[in-house]
């Protein structure tokens, strides 16, 4: 059963270790569960140097208070120290080391010490690392916004027709003159021209009879002498 006075250690460890920067400390009362001790203490220190300092700290608060260190075990760069102090029991680890052995999630079913009350703190708002996370409270339902009424869609609008350019006007060539001003004027032209007198025709020459050629005389048979 846990007693006044070590309830009393708990709150000196626990000041001690905060002092000192502890991160994450927690105190579980496992005296209903456990023949060996009342209380645990369990402390987190960011680095090998800082858990000593935790460790040193530790011990100068208990032998100021008179209190007897019963056992200590500390292996070198272990990064998990632990104090017994008979009805205390103190483990300080490094993030790592307590993550691994989790000891919160032993002794889950035990009751939880509040650490701000032992130390006269208020509260702190952020939940522990190993603490269950409380459950997220449901999202109010806003209430079902009316729908707007569907829109209906106009109809098309047709394409009014491109409007076709106008045609170049062409320019009007100079009217051309009627055939028969032309004709009349080129007979007036020929008529004043004097006609032409005409060319006697040259009577053509007979072809010259050819002459006959004289008729050959039969020579005369000479006569033969006797």
């Amino acid at each position: 059963m846990n007693s006044p006075d070590s309830l009393a250690l708990v709150t000196l460890c626990c000041r001690a270790l905060a002092d000192k920067k502890a991160e994450d400390l927690r105190v579980l009362a496992v005296g209903e569960k456990s023949s060996v001790t009342d209380y645990l203490i369990i402390a987190t220190g960011n680095s090998e140097p800082h858990l000593r300092a935790l460790r040193v700290e530790l011990e100068l608060a208990v032998d100021a208070s008179g209190a007897k260190i019963i056992g200590l075990e500390s292996p070198h760069d272990s990064g998990w120290i632990v104090m017994d102090l008979f009805d205390v029991m103190v483990h300080l680890f490094l993030p790592d080391m307590r993550k691994r052995y989790r000891l919160e999630h032993l002794w889950r079913e035990v009751p939880e010490v509040s650490v701000p009350s032992l130390l006269g703190e208020p509260e702190p708002v952020a939940p522990s690392l190993f603490a269950p996370k409380p459950a997220a409270p449901e999202p109010k339902k806003s209430p079902a916004k009316a729908k707007s009424p569907v829109k209906k869609k106009s109809p098309a609008k047709q394409k009014a027709p491109a409007k076709k350019k106008p045609a170049p006007v062409k320019k009007k060539s100079p009217a051309k003159k009627p055939a028969k001003k032309l004709v009349k004027k080129a007979a007036k032209k020929t008529a004043k021209k004097p006609a032409k007198k005409a060319a006697k025709p040259v009577a053509k020459k007979k072809p010259a009879a050819k002459k006959k050629a004289p008729a050959k005389k039969p020579a005369a048979k000479k006569k033969s002498r006797k």
